[in-house]
């Protein structure tokens, strides 16, 4: 792993399960105070930081008091709506206490495509760093049905490190890394500490489930992201987000997790690879 100071912009991913309470589903005020002091701790490092946060529709279904996973698009619209106002409040005001402003940016996947809207969004993206904003960022789920039916936030992680050209992106999950086989069920499966190349016996130990009700993104989700982040310059990262000290941890080399060397490809077209693999 690279010193310290080998990295200057950091993108942070934190999923739904990990900011909320299993039982309600309302959101972890303990876990995200905690996160917010790791995140600007980096910052009085001197590092850019990007959170890139899921519950929007988590939030927005314990605060109408919904209890199953809505499956209809216009709920879930719906609960985002409540839900990503309910969760950059909370932001907002954690950061604060920090003496750190945060930023929210909603994306779609029409802004990575589009090579004027992605530029756009960019420029924005380097303009908060320059301010020394941290940017909060999630899909717009409210208005884009386009991305709830594929989406889920360790690709929109990926694709936001590659945009703006961070040296590492972390993936808080809700397991400790990459295993040879699901640990759930194998009690013989290995951790793989580190990653040089993302070839098929690697995509092949991925399984495609979440163990949450929350969340959208299993292991395969998480390989995909690490191959837009590598080929894009981006190291990897996937910890698990149940003690959000990982992070900490992780910059004093001292952390369980897997490490995805970057390998990164000039002729890689993050838009193309867009439009070919995620549709």
């Amino acid at each position: 792993m690279k010193s310290e100071t080998g990295y200057k912009r950091i993108v942070v991913k934190i999923g739904s399960s990990s900011l909320t309470h299993e039982e309600t589903g309302k959101l972890d005020l303990g876990k995200m105070e905690q996160l917010v002091r790791q995140l600007s701790d980096l910052r009085n490092r001197g590092m850019a930081v990007c959170l890139v946060s899921s519950g929007a529709i988590a939030v927005g279904r314990a605060a109408m008091g919904i209890h199953d996973r809505p499956t209809e698009i216009s709920m879930k619209q719906a609960c985002a709506a409540v839900g990503q106002a309910k969760l950059m409040m909370v932001y907002q005001k954690l950061f604060a206490e920090y003496n750190e402003t945060a930023g929210q940016v909603l994306l779609t996947k029409n802004t990575m495509i589009n090579p004027v809207s992605r530029e756009n969004a960019k420029n924005t993206f380097d303009e908060l760093f320059a301010l020394g904003v941290i940017p909060i960022v999630n899909e717009n789920d409210t208005t884009s049905t386009y991305e709830m039916q594929f989406g889920d936030n360790d690709t929109l992680s990926a694709l936001v490190s590659s945009m703006v050209g961070a040296d590492l992106l972390i993936l808080l999950s809700d397991i400790d890394g990459l295993y040879t086989d699901d640990p759930h069920t194998n009690p013989d499966a290995q951790l793989v500490k580190e990653v040089e190349n993302l070839d098929q016996d690697i995509l092949g130990m991925a399984k495609g489930t979440t163990g949450s009700n929350v969340g959208t993104g299993g292991m395969t989700t998480k390989l995909t992201a690490a191959k837009i982040a590598t080929l894009s310059g981006t190291d990897m990262i996937i910890a698990n987000g149940a003690d959000v000290k990982v992070i900490s941890d992780i910059f004093a080399d001292d952390y369980t997790g897997t490490l995805f060397h970057s390998n990164k490809n000039a002729n890689f077209n993050l838009a193309t690879y867009i439009m070919e693999t995620i549709g």
